[in-house]
């Protein structure tokens, strides 16, 4: 067993903001796992919430330049984060799963227009659930099955979003991880010092939504894999 020096944050409230991004995805995956990405004072923190299809990525600032790659459980991470100093133990490595090998590039993004503002986002959001409910309640009885319902689902959240590509789950995912919140939430949970507008970007087969609160990314093509013969 490794043992890893613990993680200080350049803020306390760097944190708490990470400890807030565990404890959602937490809540959607008991057993969820992370991957940790750390380098020239920046940690990166990848995670995939069921259902949505899509990567989740918190960042923050670390006092100390660490070189650190490392897949860990969400919970024990979560467990190991103290607030008031500002710090987080790292947990021991887990086997990763799947999607923690398919991250999305750290460089070529280029910015794609058409996105709406995060007001008509989150409308766009609250208009699809409100659709989802209702058809819902339309189905007769026989029909009220876990398959018809998840066939509403895909059918409502893999619409886009305008001309930009972006499937709607993307957006109902950065609202349900706390990174586009309600207008007028006070910006705790934000990185310090951040002014980022919220904007989409894309590169290569990847698309990402940026906010001040976190990213999420997904890819628009499926991952090509090739077997090549012994």
């Amino acid at each position: 067993m490794t043992v890893l020096a613990p993680l200080h944050f350049d803020d306390a409230r760097e944190a708490a903001a990470l400890a807030a991004f565990l404890t959602r995805l937490v809540h959607y995956d008991r057993a969820a796992a992370v991957r940790l990405q750390a380098g020239g004072g920046a940690l990166a923190v990848f995670g995939r919430p069921p259902s949505f299809e899509v990567l989740a990525i918190r960042t923050a600032r670390l006092v100390d330049a660490v070189d650190l790659d490392v897949t860990v459980s969400a919970g024990a991470l979560l467990d190991g984060i103290e607030e008031s100093a500002g710090k987080a133990v790292v947990p021991d490595s887990v086997t990763g799963p799947p999607w923690a090998g398919v991250l999305p590039p750290r460089a070529g993004w280029q910015p794609v227009g058409g996105l709406p503002r995060a007001a008509e986002m989150r409308g766009a959001v609250a208009a699809a659930v409100a659709e989802f409910r209702a058809r819902d309640e339309e189905l007769p009885e026989e029909r009220r099955t876990r398959a018809e319902r998840d066939r509403i689902g895909r059918e409502i959240w893999s619409r886009t979003l305008g001309p930009t590509g972006l499937p709607l789950r993307a957006v109902h995912a950065a609202q349900s991880l706390g990174f586009l919140p309600p207008a007028g939430t006070p910006a705790a949970e934000a990185p310090v010092g951040a002014d980022v507008p919220v904007a989409l970007f894309a590169s290569g087969p990847w698309l990402r939504l940026r906010t001040p609160y976190g990213s999420i990314a997904l890819r628009t093509a499926p991952v090509a894999l090739s077997v090549t013969p012994h």
